[in-house]
């Protein structure tokens, strides 16, 4: 072989067969062997497990005879106050429609009443109706013998209504001196009829007071419950009617004078 060619084929070779022989490379490392994974082990060489018993629930011991007894005892003790303290609620929640002085329902609860009666009223057909009383010669009594005198006489004619009209029948107190009566079952003229019963029974009701006999009238207006009423209407057409039954009663007085 010619020296040139030999020397061109001695340059190509690669430096990894010099000397005849393959050489490594310097940054070919070895590699490693991976570990299969294993279950992790106790000291003994054992599988790690949990303890019997540590989360597994306890079974409660029986109750003795006498913890039950006592357990049964609170229970009816508790039960006990417990029906004591809505019975108190639902006296409390009554007293509120009541007024205190004539034991008679307030504005409230006779507004709430009267709501009810439209309703039954426009459901059934039933007839009903509204006596509106206001009493004469009242002022007089508080002026000369004092609001206490002036509160027997309160009392004494919410007895006198009260005495008069049946168990059905609602009587209350929705102002100073003013008192209404919802009447069951009556046409215009049984209720304009009951209501100068009650005029007449009133005027017949003397009060005592220390030396003195204390009276007073009443006026009294009717109105009857119609379907489509609400409590405001029916009020105010039994007030007006009440205030046109004073202003005659007023001018009777005068002229029998």
């Amino acid at each position: 072989m010619p020296p040139s060619i030999a020397a061109a084929a001695a340059a190509n070779v690669s430096p990894r067969f010099e000397d005849g022989a393959p050489v490594q490379h310097k940054s070919a490392r070895p590699q490693r062997k991976t570990a299969a994974l294993r279950p992790p082990r106790s000291k003994r060489n054992a599988p790690i497990q949990k303890r019997r018993g540590t989360d597994e629930p306890k079974t409660p011991k029986p109750r003795s005879g006498a913890a039950t007894r006592r357990l049964a005892a609170e229970v009816a003790r508790l039960a006990a106050e417990l029906e004591a303290s809505r019975a108190y609620t639902n006296e409390l929640e009554a007293r509120v429609d009541v007024d205190p002085l004539t034991e008679t329902l307030n504005r409230r609860g006779f507004e709430r009443e009267l709501k009810r009666s439209l309703a039954y009223v426009k459901r059934y057909g039933v007839s009903a109706a509204l006596v509106y009383l206001d009493l004469d010669q009242f002022k007089p009594v508080n002026d000369r013998y004092g609001h206490a005198a002036g509160d027997a006489v309160l009392k004494a004619v919410a007895s006198t209504l009260v005495r008069h009209v049946r168990a059905s029948d609602v009587v209350a107190r929705i102002g100073g001196d003013e008192f209404v009566v919802l009447l069951w079952n009556v046409d215009e003229m049984a209720a304009a009829s009951k209501a100068a019963a009650l005029e007449a029974a009133i005027d017949a009701t003397p009060v005592r007071w220390k030396s003195s006999t204390l009276a007073v009238g009443a006026s009294a207006g009717v109105a009857l419950l119609a379907p489509l009423d609400t409590p405001a209407a029916v009020l105010a057409r039994a007030d007006a009617a009440m205030y046109a039954r004073k202003a005659t009663r007023r001018q009777r007085l005068l002229a029998g004078s």
